[in-house]
């Protein structure tokens, strides 16, 4: 009975301690994502097109507010040289959620963003506000990608 207890504790104790490490890798990844998109913050401030699209895998996919998907990374590169070429461009965006899945390879992060840009068609600058969703996939040197960003703009669309 006693030995029985004994083996009882100790994998409950294992347990615990695979719990505990489990919790810790999940926290290190948020705090991971949450530094990524602090520094994808930065490089829309340097308006540094290739930095930018380093954030994304090869196989990634953009889809912004009044412009087709950008699928692919030369598609991604060529928009954001595009949008950093505006000079009234300002983008800054904050998760208020991030899940990461159980596995660890894969993330999602989920908040806001405001953003100042010129409008193509009548060259008025325009202020935007929207959600975003994007999703993660985590690399072989333990960065993180993005495979998917997407983003909705709150503001209601222009008057015809």
């Amino acid at each position: 009975m006693r030995r029985s207890f004994v083996v009882m504790c100790a994998a409950a104790l294992l347990g615990a301690a695979a719990s505990v490490q489990a919790a810790d890798r999940q926290g290190a990844a948020v705090k991971a994502l949450k530094e990524t998109e602090a520094q994808w913050n930065k490089d829309f401030a340097a308006k540094d097109a290739e930095k930018l699209a380093a954030h994304y895998t090869n196989d990634a996919v953009l889809i912004a507010p009044g412009a087709p998907p950008a699928s692919g990374i030369d598609a991604i590169r060529a928009a954001l040289r595009e949008m950093v070429a505006d000079p009234e461009l300002s983008l800054k965006f904050e998760a208020s959620r991030v899940e990461v899945a159980k596995s660890g390879d894969m993330a999602y992060t989920q908040g806001a963003y405001t953003m100042t840009m010129t409008d193509p068609a009548s060259k008025k600058t325009v202020n935007d506000k929207g959600g975003y969703v994007t999703i993660y996939r985590k690399q072989a040197d333990g960065s993180w990608k993005a495979v998917a960003d997407i983003a909705s703009s709150s503001n209601p669309p222009a008057a015809k």
